[in-house]
């Protein structure tokens, strides 16, 4: 038999090995923050959407039940300070505010999950785009304030549009893995050519001399037209052959189609 001082001593480490075993059940996923240490290929994010994304449709459920990397990836976001950032390339700095963008804005989905779309969360006075619900350099602002008042101005790439996520079926596919620097030109085209090869969204009816086209491309029409001198030259190197063809000859109406605002969920 153990003496009362062994025993008192046995039964504590039990404890202390006990209480190991449910913190380890409890713990958070974390990452490393520490300055210069940020890791530009956003690993973490990847996992996150390789595992709850599929095709066009996105997992909330599954993320709302195991929040921990997306609110760790978050955390390391917001431990970057603005002096990190503009050491930074162009294409790292607008990787970054992407995926802030976009990991954010599931953030806000499973914080309100179950919701049938993502306009119905807040009020018609600040709807969910002017919630203050990202954290950047220090402080609270809006998805609106990412996409508006940084990307679409300070990198002037009307891309974004297609990679940018409103968590909604009309909207450009959630890409199921990160946004990165080293390949961000060819992920950016990627996402615009899969999505104006949606002809659920956009298309041609060459017989009609119609050009079908998301919303996206009335709503931001200014940074298309700057960048390419009209919506039409923009979207021309996206279409097939004989569609390039027609669209070059010109004479086309623009009709946007319907908007689908219902969530992108599975």
């Amino acid at each position: 038999m153990f003496s009362k001082p062994l025993l008192a001593l046995s039964l504590a480490v039990m404890a202390f090995l006990t209480g190991c075993s449910s913190a380890e059940k409890e713990s958070t996923y974390t990452i490393s923050t520490e300055t210069g240490s940020f890791d530009h290929s956003h690993a973490t994010f990847t996992e996150v959407l390789k595992t709850h994304v599929k095709g066009a449709k996105v997992d909330y459920a599954g993320i709302k039940k195991s929040p921990a990397k997306l609110n760790a990836y978050l955390d390391t976001l917001a431990n970057i300070k603005k002096s990190e950032y503009d050491g930074w390339s162009k294409d790292q700095k607008m990787a970054f505010l992407i995926n802030l963008y976009n990991a954010a804005t599931l953030k806000l989905i499973i914080d309100h999950y179950p919701v049938k779309s993502i306009k119905d969360i807040g009020s018609i006075i600040k709807g969910p785009w002017k919630q203050e619900v990202v954290r950047l350099w220090g402080k609270k602002v809006t998805l609106d304030h990412v996409e508006h008042d940084l990307l679409r101005p300070g990198f002037k790439d009307p891309r974004v549009h297609f990679a940018v996520n409103c968590a909604s079926i009309g909207c450009p596919d959630l890409l199921n893995e990160a946004f990165q620097a080293s390949k961000l030109d060819t992920q950016l085209d990627n996402q615009a050519r899969a999505f104006l090869a949606d002809t659920k969204r956009n298309r041609l009816d060459a017989k009609n001399k119609t050009l079908y086209l998301s919303s996206i491309f009335s709503w931001f029409e200014e940074d298309f037209v700057k960048k390419s001198g009209s919506v039409e030259k923009f979207v021309t190197p996206y279409f097939n052959d004989a569609d390039r063809a027609v669209i070059q000859r010109g004479g086309l109406k623009i009709k946007n189609t319907d908007y689908d605002w219902n969530l992108n969920k599975q």
